[in-house]
This record gives structure tokens, C-alpha cells and sequence, in this order.
């Protein structure tokens, strides 16, 4: 993970741990994964996400009272609900996270999903010949403020009224998604039966199949359907608004309700300001080409501005660093 930014989930999702642990080696600290080395070799170790009380690893530690224990606090409640648990943080020196309520500069400091931001953008509007797209993976859960049903309302309104319009790319739409239980199983488990899934699929006429860079394919785009996967949750911006903007694609967003305290409302679209898709629709079928220009314009002048910092590798490495070796 300290080597190559796409070993995860590509298209450079993994770049902010790998610039940090550049940056660590040039002060002449080594960087190693937890399984790399023994644990009385290293003399701080963080966690990327909640470990679980029963992780061998955070086990040993606590057992041995080692001090220098911090968290990355990234994933959502829907996906780590312990992440926010603010009695699992007893063991962690510092815990560095999106949550803007939480931050006190003490115990804990923000950290953004993080990206790779060149200096310099080029962004060719002409290159786009379609108008809307969504790339995301066909995901169920339940949990309130999920959104990941009205990434499907938005994918079903499209193909029924202008499928000439849009195109889905993702995982896991092409299957059936077995979720929750039945008298008392887990039916989930059924997805692993790849010929059941596949025999069982939805039928998403829209559907354009997986993609190899996400980047290249914004390009060809003039919008997209840029849903977090839970809403109205301060401070949590994931990397897909900036997925967008980094391939100078107009980002029709839902998702953190303070969105505008970190980035300007003039770089996207606030899906909250529409209460139909038929409106959205209109409004971006029929965005003037200067509209649209000032939006792509913005979008540059944010990500080359000190606005975006807060979002790039190097605060990400700065925060980390700072926190870590100035103790």
C-alpha cells in the first residue's frame, strides 16, 4: 500500500498513503504494513478503520499498553459504524477522521478522502458527446440516510424517460443482489453462487459495464450523478465529487448537508435544490454553454486554489506526519 497508489481499488485511491510514506522516508523513518514487521519494532502504528476488539494485532497492543496507537477514520456509518464510536476510540492517541462535529484539534483532527491534485488543468469540453452518467457499484443497505435506492430512482428515471442520455457503469449490476435474512439466514451469502446472481440480474438497459479508469470516462461526459452512500452526514465527502471534478466533469451531488462549507457551491450541482429528476433533466439538458463553461472554469479555480488543500495528499501526509512525529 506504501508502493503502488492503485492496489486497492485503482485509479489512485491509494496515492495519499503512498506519497505519506515517501514523505516519511525522507525524514528517515521506515514504513511498513502491521504484518511486515514485528510489533515491538515499531514505535507508532495506525490503524485505517476501526480493527475490531478481536483484531489479533490491536489485541496484542492493548495487552502490551502500547502508547503511540492512532486511527484513520474513513468509512461510513453504513459500512463501519463502530468507525464513530466514540468508546472505541479509548485506545487511540489521536483519531484523524471526516467528522466535522467530533474535531477538537486535541484528540481529534479532520482528514479528508485525499487525492493526487496536479497544478495544472486542461480540461476539453469538446471531447464530451455524452450528457450524463453514473459510476458506481449496485450496493443494498439498510440504514436511514442511505442513497444508494436513489442512485437506483435516478438510473430508473433516466432509461424510462431519456436513456439516449445517460449510460451506468459499475459493478454488480449485471447480478442480483442477495441481501438480509430469511428465517434467521444470512441470504447474502447466496452472491457468492456466481450463475444464480447472473440468472437471477435486473435489467438496467442503461448499463455500459465496468470501467478501467473512472478518470477517462468522466472525460466523455458533461454530468454526473455523484451521490455519496448516506446523506446529511457533516464533514463526509468521499472521493467521487472530486473523481469528477479531477476529469473536469460537472458533479450533480447528494450527500454531506454542509457540503458548501468545504467547496464552493458554484463547482457543482446541489441535487437538493430539485424535488424532481424531470427538473434536474431540464435544467442540465438545457444549461446554457456558458453555464456550463463557468462551472468547469470554477471547478479549475477551486482545485488550484488553498481551498482544495484540505483534500489533497500533501495535507493529507502534513496532518499525519505532524501529528505523529511531534510527539
Amino acid at each position: 500500500m506504501f508502493l503502488d497508489p492503485n492496489s486497492w481499488f485503482g485509479d489512485n485511491l491509494v496515492y495519499p498513503f503512498v506519497f505519506l510514506g515517501t514523505q516519511l522516508k525522507k525524514m528517515g523513518h521506515k514504513v511498513n504494513t502491521i504484518d511486515m514487521d514485528k510489533l515491538e519494532n515499531f514505535d507508532a502504528i495506525v490503524f485505517i478503520e476501526f480493527p475490531g476488539i478481536n483484531n489479533p494485532y490491536f489485541k496484542k497492543l492493548i495487552k502490551n499498553d502500547f502508547k503511540n496507537i492512532y486511527l484513520i477514520a474513513q468509512e461510513s456509518p453504513i459500512i463501519k459504524p463502530d468507525n464513530l464510536d466514540t468508546k472505541n476510540h479509548a485506545h487511540f492517541k489521536k483519531v484523524f477522521t471526516w467528522n466535522d462535529p467530533v474535531i477538537d484539534n486535541k484528540k481529534y483532527f479532520k482528514l479528508n478522502y485525499s487525492h493526487d491534485i496536479p497544478k495544472t488543468f486542461n480540461f476539453k469540453t469538446d471531447k464530451k458527446n455524452k450528457l450524463c452518467t453514473i459510476i458506481a457499484g449496485n450496493k443494498l443497505a439498510k440504514h436511514q440516510g442511505e442513497l444508494y435506492s436513489e442512485r437506483v430512482k435516478a438510473i430508473r428515471w433516466f432509461e424510462r424517460h431519456h436513456l439516449e442520455d445517460f449510460d451506468l457503469f459499475g459493478i454488480g449490476w449485471d447480478r442480483y443482489n442477495f441481501h438480509g435474512t430469511f428465517l434467521g439466514i444470512n441470504i447474502a451469502r447466496l452472491n457468492r453462487l456466481t450463475f444464480l446472481t447472473k440468472l437471477l440480474k435486473p435489467n438496467y438497459p442503461s448499463y455500459k459495464g465496468k470501467v478501467k479508469s473512472k478518470n477517462e470516462t468522466y472525460k466523455k461526459y458533461k454530468f454526473s450523478i455523484c451521490y455519496e452512500n448516506v446523506r446529511d452526514i457533516e464533514g463526509y465527502i468521499t472521493e467521487k465529487i472530486f473523481d469528477c471534478f479531477l476529469a473536469g466533469c460537472v458533479p450533480i451531488y447528494l450527500g454531506a448537508s454542509n457540503i458548501t462549507d468545504h467547496i464552493p457551491s458554484n463547482t457543482f450541482i446541489d441535487k437538493r435544490n430539485f424535488d424532481t429528476y424531470e427538473k434536474l433533466y431540464s435544467y442540465i439538458k438545457n444549461m446554457p454553454d456558458k453555464d456550463y463553461l463557468d462551472h468547469i472554469n470554477n471547478i479549475k479555480l477551486f482545485l488550484t486554489s488553498q481551498k482544495a488543500y484540505p483534500f489533497s495528499a500533501q495535507y493529507f501526509a502534513d496532518t499525519i506526519i505532524k501529528q505523529i512525529t511531534n510527539e
